[in-house]
């Protein structure tokens, strides 16, 4: 059995607001192998690193975040479950701790221009390429991330299947989908995963990742499939659980 990376999402929040720099330095402390943050464009076309669509989720003022310029959010305070903290740009977050822990990027888009502005700052910061993967549901965004970048991993993000969907048509989807998008992985949720569906991506030479890996039947999921490398919002139990499984 293979050890496995673990990516904190979003940071590890249990202290700290999600997708800030105290949450990304508190998966510093712990012993993090990565941590995934999220990237959207302000209204003046500024990367900034936050989750939602909608403002109101983590912040105290309501409306879209691309209605917004960033002198307005620099102002805000995202709320956490027991402190706030500042909505930072992606070059503040390469800058703060690029090179002292993997960073998992993933665009959320839609703007087809996303994938040019955060490539003109990655070009900025070649430096730390070898610790970066750049994710996204939007092969067209990975493909443009591959022609500014070349040599950049980029990687698939793959949703949550519906009812309908056997794990034969996921194997399908998720496979072309990646090749599509010309991806070194494809990152997948726990109940996409088994041997068949493991197997046959890999045969093509394309990773197979995990994400929303949060619980004890996740884990022993992918530890049985040697999942090389997992995303989960619960990062001590996932330490916890590698450190007991390895030990």
């Amino acid at each position: 059995m293979n050890n496995f990376e673990i990516v904190a999402h979003r940071g590890v929040t249990d202290e700290a607001p999600e997708n800030t720099l105290p949450a990304f330095e508190r998966a510093i402390e712990l012993g993090a192998d990565a941590v995934e943050l999220d990237v959207r464009l302000t209204a003046d076309r500024i990367p900034v690193v936050f989750h939602y669509y909608y403002l109101e989720n983590a912040t105290p003022i309501a409306g879209p975040i691309f209605s917004c310029k960033y002198a307005e959010l620099k102002q805000l305070q995202v709320r956490g479950r027991s402190t706030t903290g500042k909505i930072p740009t992606l070059p503040e977050v390469l800058d703060a701790i690029g090179g002292q822990i993997g960073l998992e990027v993933e665009i959320k888009g839609p703007e087809p221009e996303s994938a040019v502005i955060v490539a003109g700052i990655l070009q900025e910061h070649k430096r730390l390429w070898q610790t970066i993967e750049i994710t996204s549901y939007e092969p067209a965004l990975l493909l443009e991330i591959r022609k500014q970048c070349p040599g950049l991993a980029t990687d698939l993000l793959f949703s949550r299947s519906q009812p309908w969907m056997k794990l034969d048509v996921v194997a399908y989807q998720a496979l072309h989908q990646a090749r599509l998008a010309q991806a070194r992985a494809v990152h997948l949720h726990p109940t996409q995963l088994s041997q068949d569906v493991v197997a046959g991506i890999k045969q093509n030479g394309i990773e197979v990742h995990a994400w929303d890996v949060n619980d004890e039947k996740s884990l022993q999921i992918i530890a049985e499939l040697e999942v090389p490398r997992i995303c989960t919002d619960n990062f001590q139990r996932a330490f916890d659980f590698r450190r007991r499984l390895f030990a």
